[in-house]
């Protein structure tokens, strides 16, 4: 039995790539652009006929999109042996996993990990998120990313961000198979500096373990190269792209009097937010036909309904807290501007989501995804007068807007998540030969 069903879980075709992908978010369920970002390019990748991804994450619900890929949830895998019976296992997680799969893992625990934490089939209750025992489940993901890594066929591991680099570590000493590493941000941009030493020492030892390392931009490549000392020929850019919208008719501006200047993502200083109130100020200053709307949730979001109050804006600012799914794009296509003032954004995705809906755009020069947007205003985080006047030349003068509005749709057309997995396939062969 055991043999029929590795012969199903793994595709042995020789001809076949098959990537083991590890990442922390998948969509339905994401928090940030790390699970959009994974979904879009094994979606993009999943499209040549020769590719095969199994893509391993904490929590797994059963309603991630399985049409292109496999997901397992590494809390369905067992890291310590129980006698459970067959019906049991069914009852309990057949609709995740079929009962067979988790037989024949059971037989790839290696090591003991009983000093864990396990349910009553032996395996481990992820989050699902970022709790404040954060390194821990980063610690319990190796353990179950080393059962996989005994009983799965491969041909390289593909590790998503510093959460996973110590399991993509451990999967290439258990199997000797190649690594590769996806930086999709570095501690130096979520703190503006102020570096988390233990993170920075994940990071640091995942970037020594690859086999080849991933940058969204060339900005977080000279950061990979200056920063972790790491050798320029190791280091391949894949910028991002965006999912084609389905059904995208749907999203429309109404008609109104006033305007929408939205800032949509983590409240966090690393994306800029108390840059985009003070423009926000700024141009409330001229016209009152504009409202601002500071869409998300994070460690600065109370300090920032206290800055609007502090100056006076409030009334013309709302706080819809983090959307999600079908929201996030009915936002973006209801404002008349987009903005995104990160004070250092490795890439940033929803510029082009933006854009995609027709709406224009200002992102910070200190952002990836400047690097390869044309139709979109660039000033420097900082620059507060530059941001503020931006934003009433677009809602005051309609020809500009048009201008932003069709420029920038036709320009995120040509930018796919294709294109960006035929590099990384690229970057798959030359390690496999």
């Amino acid at each position: 039995m055991q043999i029929n069903l590795k012969s199903r879980i793994v595709n042995c075709n020789n001809n076949l790539m098959k990537a083991l992908m590890l990442g922390w978010e998948f969509p339905p369920h994401i928090l940030g652009g790390l699970g959009t970002a994974s979904y879009g390019l094994t979606k993009g990748m999943a499209r040549q006929a020769d590719m095969q991804i199994t893509f391993v994450i904490p929590r797994s619900r059963g309603d991630e999109d399985q049409s292109f890929l496999k997901i397992i949830g590494a809390n369905n895998v067992p890291v310590v042996w129980k006698d459970n019976s067959w019906d049991y296992v069914n009852s309990r997680i057949g609709s995740q996993m079929h009962p067979d799969e988790y037989f024949w893992l059971r037989n790839g625990i290696k090591y003991d990990f009983r000093r864990i934490g396990t349910n009553d089939l032996g395996c481990i209750d992820f989050s699902g998120r970022y709790p404040d025992n954060l390194l821990e489940e980063i610690s319990n993901y190796e353990a179950v990313v080393s059962v996989l890594a005994h009983q799965l066929d491969f041909d390289l591991i593909h590790s998503h961000d510093w959460l996973t680099y110590p399991a993509g570590a451990f999967a290439k000493q258990i199997s000797g198979k190649p690594l590769a590493i996806h930086v999709h941000a570095t501690d130096f941009d979520r703190s503006r500096g102020n570096v988390n030493p233990t993170v920075y020492e994940i990071e640091k030892r995942g970037m020594d373990n690859a086999d080849h390392i991933i940058t969204v931009s060339n900005l977080t490549r000279d950061t990979v190269i200056e920063k972790y000392h790491q050798p320029p020929r190791k280091v391949t850019t894949v910028h991002n792209a965006v999912e084609p919208l389905e059904n995208i008719e749907q999203y429309t501006r109404k008609p109104r009097e006033d305007k929408i200047v939205t800032f949509l993502g983590r409240i966090t200083m690393q994306k800029g937010p108390e840059y985009f109130l003070e423009a926000a100020h700024s141009v409330l200053q001229s016209t009152k036909n504009v409202r601002f709307v500071m869409a998300g949730s994070g460690d600065m979001y109370n300090s920032m309904v206290e800055l609007a109050a502090h100056r006076r804006i409030a009334d013309k600012f709302h706080f819809p807290g983090f959307l999600r799914g079908n929201q996030v794009q009915q936002m973006l296509a209801e404002s008349d501007v987009y903005i995104m003032p990160s004070v250092s954004e490795p890439f940033g995705i929803s510029p082009l989501e933006a854009m995609q809906v027709g709406t224009p755009t200002i992102i910070s020069k200190q952002s990836g995804c400047a690097e390869i947007l044309t139709h979109a205003i660039k000033t420097d985080y900082w620059d507060i007068d530059a941001m503020a006047d931006a934003i009433y030349s677009i809602v005051k003068y309609p020809a500009m807007h048009r201008q932003l509005s069709e420029l920038g749709c036709a320009e995120v057309k040509g930018i796919t998540w294709y294109d960006a997995g035929l590099k990384v396939r690229k970057i798959y062969n030359l390690l496999r030969n």
